[in-house]
């Protein structure tokens, strides 16, 4: 779970998510950011009506919902299927698991060097649409599906961690949302402070996806070895580990 809810904060602090989440924000709530800004002359403060601050609280509130959801059923279908499965099925697939999740790693450097990893696909056509809180929810659902070239490798490691232990599926996948929600309802309540921050954060995230990287190939060591629980040796690993235990 902590592993997970870290994931889900990464997948927050990502290059492709992280620069454009003031501007989604804002576009959830019906509004654009030139609408909503009031810059002084460094460009780094924003000032929100209260209405419009509301409104992007809880559009963001909305959006949450609608991709947790998701990582829910998701976690609910990894316990029902695969939890049932023999020992040697998971031992299988917990290899496999730890080869992805190294693949997803090595991904993420290999795309610093060859921008051809580097691809999108994008809808076209899409006629406007009024927003309200039911568009933002859906909005939170597909972005659930949403596998983007620096987010995909960190959902798809969460989603393959999931799969390697079954009975801690919903769990894992929930701490997920929560490590990736949070963020986003912090961003939403405080927008104007929040936009300054996130402006400044931008300048350093040229180290995001070697560091990740790194990390990803860690972890998914660790997977492939069965040696996971080694993580719950650290401290702070511990004192969540016996929370959970109520201890």
């Amino acid at each position: 779970m902590l592993v997970s809810a870290l994931a889900g904060a990464g997948s927050f602090f990502s290059p492709c998510i992280l620069p454009i989440v003031p501007a989604f924000i804002s576009y959830l709530s019906g509004t654009t950011l030139s609408e909503v800004q009031n810059q002084s002359k460094d460009g780094a403060q924003v000032t929100v009506k209260k209405m419009t601050r509301l409104s992007i609280f809880l559009n963001t509130v909305y959006f949450v919902l609608g991709f947790s959801l998701v990582f829910a059923v998701l976690g609910v279908v990894f316990n029902s299927v695969l939890a049932n499965m023999g020992t040697g099925f998971q031992g299988t697939l917990q290899s496999i698991g730890g080869i992805v999740i190294i693949g997803f790693g090595a991904y993420l450097i290999l795309a610093t060097k060859f921008r051809m990893l580097n691809f999108e696909k994008r809808m076209t056509g899409v006629h406007k649409f009024k927003t309200s809180y039911l568009t933002s929810f859906v909005f939170g659902a597909a972005f659930a599906s949403g596998w983007t070239p620096c987010v995909g490798p960190i959902l798809g490691s969460t989603l393959t961690l999931a799969a390697t232990s079954p009975g801690a599926a919903y769990n894992s996948l929930l701490a997920y949302a929560l490590g990736l929600g949070i963020p986003f309802l912090v961003t939403g309540a405080f927008f104007s402070q929040a936009t300054g921050v996130i402006r400044r954060m931008v300048k350093h995230l040229k180290y995001f996806n070697p560091i990740m990287g790194g990390i990803l190939i860690v972890l998914g060591i660790l997977v492939f070895t069965n040696q996971l629980s080694i993580i719950g040796s650290f401290p702070l690993a511990g004192q969540v580990i016996n929370l959970e235990r109520g201890i």
